[in-house]
């Protein structure tokens, strides 16, 4: 099981990640939030489509950076 967190200053509500994996992400309140493991979705790739990089999963590098 990841360990999956939203920055919420960063978010901006775009919805590309619950596009992406709808059973991990889920748009509330204008801001995505974590609803599932991840275990069914390319996390990685949630991680490179989030364009404010507001989605931080341990060993899962986003824009050059490692997030951890």
């Amino acid at each position: 099981m990841a360990n999956i967190e939203i920055d919420f200053d960063a978010c901006v509500g775009c919805g590309t990640c619950a596009e992406l994996c709808p059973n991990t992400f889920e748009i509330r309140d204008e801001k995505s939030w974590v609803t599932g493991d991840g275990a069914d979705c390319d996390l990685a790739e949630a991680v490179d489509s989030c364009p404010t990089s507001a989605i931080i999963v341990e060993g899962i590098e986003a824009g050059g950076r490692k997030q951890v």
